[in-house]
């Protein structure tokens, strides 16, 4: 392996990116205030993340919502998908700020919006602002680092994202719980916005002066790009009939899932890089990979703690801790990938990752032998949370180096997009493949025989470890005629 080459875009750099400073890294003072700023508004958001899912169930219960309850998270996901290419469009053309202060203030109003509703559409209407919110900051951010940071420091504050999902991994159940149960589920929302002010009053002033206003040479009055603003209304609406169809298994939900693919299918191929689907060397795999891991991983650990409840009689709490140690080995992961020392062995780094992933997802279901003890599923799962810290963030630093400056909204939401979209399709095959095994009777016969289904599980974490796999082979086409990579503009081949 070789270290990554300059990129060749034929377009020149814009004087304003970055370079290098002489000494210090993403702390040092030059950067301080912007890191500070930044990571703090990730650190906000994975504490939601981790907060509401606790919540979700009282409020759901109290709302007489039950039967809505997954909505209440497939309407953030829809939405998400159109924030993220409306946010790429804005960045590329008016520069990150606008679509970064609209994102929060969206993802604000959506959680008071959630918090101090009086019934179970109103909370989703919330949830669905939230995600639209939610979807333009992810961008944004992604074009703030790539204009504000030089490329060796990229890594590092990747490795900071990754990093700030610790302590809410642990701490955001716990502390929801207990605002929960002594205060009520709707301060869980309401209580989160304030959070936001300090990291946006840190860090707004230091983004306006690094990266603000749009690229040289792309004019910022310049139109959004209509048809890739149809084509996100598409993979929005396609995603969430197919979310619909996936949750009930009768003949009629097949209406829904066909049209939400007729929508997918053409939206996905006209807003994903060219060559995504024949992992194509270069931007199109990196791509992929972003879709193929977190599509894997996250639709296996959907399933774990419920396969350690209702197959080896754990209570909850030690069924969520068992995947607790997860969030320290994948910043550890992500803080391996940012040393400078191993730039020229990254795709490498990336291949023997998937692979740790492929194993942790097949060895996951081998405590469904009751002689198997249970603490396996915390130390696969350990190191399949390190293998992710060294894909993600790879990927993350791999799409900024092949994007030339004025593209690099585009491509990030595309990343974005093959992120949560494989979530939601393997968890539609994975859900679907489980319910049809009888997986269904699990939560309501726990331990007991007739709530015995390994199969279920089976069917569900071994094909994931099939994918990741896969992953594994597509790590290998990262690198390759980069020129063409960084210019290939998104499109079906």
């Amino acid at each position: 392996m070789t270290p990554l080459e300059p990129r060749d875009t034929g377009v020149a750099e814009s004087p304003d990116l970055p370079s290098l400073p002489e000494e210090g890294g993403v702390l040092s003072r030059p950067y301080r205030a912007l890191s500070v700023g930044i990571v703090s508004v990730v650190l906000v958001f994975a504490f939601e993340a981790t907060a509401v899912g606790t919540a979700m169930t009282v409020a759901a219960r109290e709302l007489d919502g039950v039967a809505l309850y997954a909505f209440a998270f497939s309407g953030y996901f829809t939405t998400s998908l159109f924030g993220m290419v409306l946010a790429g469009q804005w960045s590329d053309r008016r520069g990150p700020l606008g679509a970064l202060t609209t994102g929060i203030g969206a993802f604000a109003a959506g959680l008071l919006l959630a918090g101090t509703a009086t019934d179970m559409w109103l909370l989703i209407a919330g949830r669905a602002v939230q995600g639209l919110g939610g979807g333009l900051v992810i961008v944004a951010l992604y074009v703030v680092i790539g204009r504000a940071y030089p490329e060796p420091l990229r890594p590092a504050i990747m490795a900071a994202f990754a990093a700030s999902w610790v302590v809410p991994s642990v701490v955001g159940p716990l502390g929801a719980g207990a605002v929960t149960e002594h205060l009520g589920w709707r301060w869980v929302f309401v209580g989160i916005p304030v959070l936001v002010v300090f990291p946006l009053a840190l860090a707004l002033p230091q983004i306006r002066r690094r990266a603000g206003g749009a690229v040289e040479g792309v004019g910022g009055g310049a139109s959004f790009d209509r048809r890739r603003i149809r084509l996100a209304l598409g993979i929005s609406l396609g995603a969430g009939l197919l979310q619909y169809a996936a949750q009930d298994l009768r003949p009629l939900s097949l209406v829904p899932g066909a049209v939400g693919v007729a929508l997918l299918v053409p939206a996905v191929l006209g807003l994903l890089p060219r060559g995504t689907y024949r992992a194509a060397r270069g931007l199109p795999s990196v791509v992929l990979l972003r879709g193929v891991a977190s599509g894997a991983f996250i639709s296996a650990e959907s399933f774990v703690p419920l396969m350690l409840v209702t197959q080896r009689g754990l209570s909850p709490t030690l069924a969520g801790f068992s995947l607790a140690a997860g969030g320290g080995t994948w910043a550890l992961g992500s803080w391996v990938q940012s040393r400078p020392r191993v730039e020229p062995y990254r795709e490498r780094l990336v291949t023997a990752g998937m692979l740790l992933v492929a194993v942790s997802i097949a060895a996951a279901p081998s405590v469904l032998i009751d002689s198997v003890p249970v603490w396996t599923v915390a130390v696969a799962w350990g190191f399949g949370c390190f293998g992710m810290g060294l894909v993600i963030s790879s990927t993350s630093v791999l799409l900024l180096h092949l994007s030339a400056p004025e593209e690099a909204g585009t491509n990030s939401a595309s990343l974005q997009i093959s992120d949560g979209l494989s979530n939601v399709v393997l968890l539609s095959i994975g859900g679907a493949a489980f319910a049809a095994l009888g997986g269904g009777a699990v939560s309501h016969a726990a331990t007991e025989a007739a709530g015995s289904h390994p199969g279920a599980f089976a069917a569900v974490f071994l094909p994931m470890a099939g994918v990741a796999l896969a992953g594994a082979w597509v790590a290998t086409r990262l690198r390759g005629p980069l020129s063409d990579a960084a210019v290939t503009p998104t499109g079906t081949t």
